[in-house]
């Protein structure tokens, strides 16, 4: 493990380095309430005051949130957390295994913006040379106790981005996820507002590597942030148990002859991306394909709901082309269908009925029910209105969709889930 002082000084990272890991007293007080509520630990103090119990604090919800989110981290003993709002910002192990498959395996990887290093340490793992690069001073000591821990060899950076960029040697991969927070804490979304600013290290970045692996929230319009930055091969947006978590760019040096658009939910393993995610095809000039929209909706038997990730690339006509399920409308982005589909990328449903929002018809087919998983697709009420409407309470078996038809009728769809 190489760690290198870059426009700080390497003693202060060490002095705090020092300060967490050889209290013994705040590592024993860890250990001893491990388990426990993080609320009540904070309200009850140490007795001892050899324990600092920010940092005790800090460890407990770090030890507890990584079991779910970084299980393989959790699983090693004397791993060091982070501060809440950085272990909440961090990937998943779960999504930082599906980039480090798009990393594949070469002979040098950096990452400019390192964080907790979670991304790193999966991505870089076929890399011969691997560089982690942080700015600030705690969570680069912490990563690279961490990777000590882990056996993970690579040099530790302190610095900015764009120092270390502009001295940087070309290598063969590039990540990085800018900062969304402002100076005052705030969420920050477009390209420009983010630190460091990747339109302006671009051209440098296109100098420096063979590819660059972009990070970007999932609120971002994607088409917007590929025409912004010109060189983007592959836009891959990333969901875990249906809510969109990432959305992921790969820039190449030479333009792109064709833009892969790859929608993905609860990817992680190899076998689990065959089964759940979409990888669509688009040219530069467009999709040829067309969304085909149902007319006779009332004979369907089946209803489709795409995942977050499809949800969020808008790419219904491509739908249509692989499967066979029409649109419901323009604007309602439900899909039915005459048969059962058992590989479509999203929720499926068998329709027991369908009802206008007549209050006699809805009273004969919602009667049965007494509660309901309510979504509505371009509909003029919310779900909580509507429910409020039917006198339903929240949950049970039944879904009820309700949209808005080709011809312009409110309806209501009610279906039971198959998967």
């Amino acid at each position: 493990m190489k760690i290198y002082s870059h426009s700080f000084r390497l003693i202060e990272i060490l002095h705090y380095l020092c300060r967490v890991l050889l209290n013994e007293a705040t590592w024993n007080y860890v250990l001893q309430h491990a388990d426990e509520d993080v609320r009540k630990v904070a309200l009850q103090g140490a007795k001892d005051p050899e324990v600092d119990l920010t940092i005790a604090l800090q460890q407990i919800a770090g030890r507890q949130a990584a079991r779910k989110k970084l299980p393989s981290w959790a699983a090693v003993e004397g791993i060091v957390y982070p501060p809440h709002l950085n272990m909440e910002q961090c990937s998943s192990e779960q999504t930082a295994c599906y980039k480090a498959q798009l990393a594949g395996e070469g002979e040098s990887m950096v990452d400019l913006t390192g964080g907790f290093g979670v991304d790193f340490y999966w991505m870089s793992q076929g890399y011969r040379h691997r560089s982690y690069i942080e700015q600030d001073e705690q969570i680069c000591a912490i990563s690279s106790e961490n990777f000590r821990l882990l056996g993970h060899d690579c040099d530790v950076v302190c610095g900015s981005a764009s120092d270390y960029l502009k001295e940087m040697p070309r290598v063969s991969l590039v990540y990085l996820d800018p900062a969304r927070r402002n100076e005052h804490g705030g969420r920050t979304y477009s390209i420009e507002d983010c630190n460091p600013n990747v339109l302006e290290l671009l051209p440098l970045l296109m100098e420096k590597a063979d590819r660059v692996m972009l990070k970007l929230s999932p609120m971002l319009d994607w088409r917007k942030a590929v025409a912004d930055l010109q060189h983007v091969s592959e836009v891959h947006i990333i969901s875990v148990d249906n809510e969109c978590k990432e959305l992921l760019l790969v820039l190449g040096k030479e333009p792109a002859e064709g833009l892969r658009l790859c929608c993905v939910n609860n990817g992680g393993t190899f076998e689990v991306l065959n089964r759940n995610a979409s990888s669509l095809r688009i040219t530069t000039e467009g999709s040829s394909v067309v969304i085909r929209f149902s007319a006779n909706w009332e004979e369907a038997a089946f209803l489709y709901e795409p995942n977050a990730s499809i949800m969020k690339a808008g790419c219904f006509a491509e739908l249509c082309e692989r499967y066979p399920v029409e649109q419901v409308a323009q604007n309602s982005h439900l899909f039915l269908s005459s048969v059962e589909i058992d590989d479509f990328p999203g929720r499926s449903f068998r329709i027991e009925a369908i009802s206008s929002m007549n209050k006699q018809e809805t009273s004969q087919k919602v009667s049965a029910l007494k509660s309901a998983n309510i979504s509505v697709r371009n509909f003029p009420l919310t779900a909580d209105q509507l429910r409020k409407k039917l006198k339903l309470k929240d949950g049970g078996n039944a879904y009820i969709f309700a949209t808005t038809v080709l011809n312009g009728e409110h309806k209501l769809f009610i279906c039971r889930k198959i998967s």
